[in-house]
């Protein structure tokens, strides 16, 4: 390895703040990852050991408002056969994870209007009132403040929103012009004052994206540091307008998974489904250098492939129970645990 590309990887490890141009050399430059999987995997089982934590992810809406370019629940999108579940569902599948094990459920959906403040503070309520020992985390995308804030007080614990590109030429290029890049990062900064655990990341490989915007990417992280960092490889999806560029690599994927564990060292990671999309053992190869995060679904089997940001989603067939226990066997497979636990970040721990 170039003595100087050592240098970079040792200094990021001890956590020191790097330059864009040196980012971009860490980034674009081939060698041998070896070193730097290793230092991850060091970071990573220094702060979180061998165990990895799982989430109960529950798509609860594939209605959205918004336009966005790349994704396949875009409002424009008329192929989309929509759905949303009712409260009852939502509720009874949280009972199902928590059964399987589960202590940390995700609600995501796409920006849904239906689900407004009242709807889901009354689902956060609900939910932390029967089980106190779990969390919950949202992932309804841009909110105002004070939405954020009452959801928080209801019990919410953590927030995702992927910032998605810390450029924000690059960002008016993925997202349609009623958009904004400062909106997306006002939330974010919203997000941390209220005292979320908050979550962001980007997509890699994402079209027009260059070394330089992830080289960005990795300087907002670092300055921003967030509790969790999910990322995964670009995806098209055939509905979109950017149906024909290239999907993001693995390969790429797994460097910059390593690289942001020696830079938010006590950050959750997760090992997304999209890892697995692009490779069968995508996710395995994730926890090998640095992620500490599965996030199994525990949707109706009957919405999973209806909520298709991306095309070739896995998983979409099984059931939660069945699911999660081939998680199980795929995790220990590469020498690490799923452990029944809330799972928290240990950033400003």
């Amino acid at each position: 390895m170039d003595i100087q590309i050592k240098d970079l990887i040792d200094r990021l490890a001890d956590g020191h703040s790097l330059s864009i141009d040196e980012w971009i050399r860490l980034i674009e430059e081939k060698y041998d990852t070896t070193y730097l999987y290793e230092k991850a995997v060091a970071v990573r089982e220094k702060y979180y050991g061998k165990e990895v934590f799982i989430r109960g992810l529950i798509e609860i809406s594939n209605y959205c408002k918004n336009n966005c370019t790349y994704c396949g629940i875009r409002r424009d999108n008329n192929a989309v056969d929509r759905y949303r579940l009712t409260d009852d569902l939502i509720l009874e599948c949280v009972d199902n994870g928590y059964d399987l094990g589960f202590r940390t459920f995700v609600l995501q959906g796409g920006e849904d209007l239906s689900f407004d403040t009242n709807r889901v503070e009354a689902l956060v309520k609900t939910i932390k009132s029967k089980y106190s020992d779990c969390a919950v985390t949202l992932s309804l995308g841009e909110k105002d403040y004070d939405d954020y804030l009452r959801w928080f007080e209801a019990g919410a614990d953590r927030y995702l929103l992927r910032h998605e590109t810390a450029d924000c030429d690059h960002y008016a290029k993925l997202h349609p012009k009623e958009m904004d890049f400062y909106n997306r990062m006002r939330c974010l900064q919203d997000l941390m004052k209220i005292g979320y655990q908050v979550g962001c990341g980007f997509m890699v490989g994402s079209p027009y994206q260059t070394t330089e915007c992830l080289a960005k990417d990795m300087q907002f992280i670092q300055n921003f540091n967030p509790h969790m960092i999910g990322i995964g490889p670009f995806i098209s999806h055939k509905d979109t307008p950017f149906s024909e560029f290239e999907n993001g690599t693995l390969e790429m994927t797994l460097k910059m998974i390593a690289l942001l564990r020696l830079t938010c060292r006590k950050a959750l990671i997760p090992a997304t489904t999209a890892l697995g999309t692009v490779a069968p053992d995508g996710r395995e190869r994730g926890l090998m250098v640095g992620a500490n995060v599965v996030m199994p679904n525990l949707s109706p089997t009957n919405v999973r492939d209806k909520y298709s940001l991306y095309d070739n989603k896995i998983c979409t067939g099984e059931e939660a129970a069945e699911c999660v226990n081939c998680l199980k066997r795929r995790v220990e497979s590469v020498g690490y645990k799923i452990v029944v636990s809330r799972g928290d970040s240990k950033v400003n721990g």
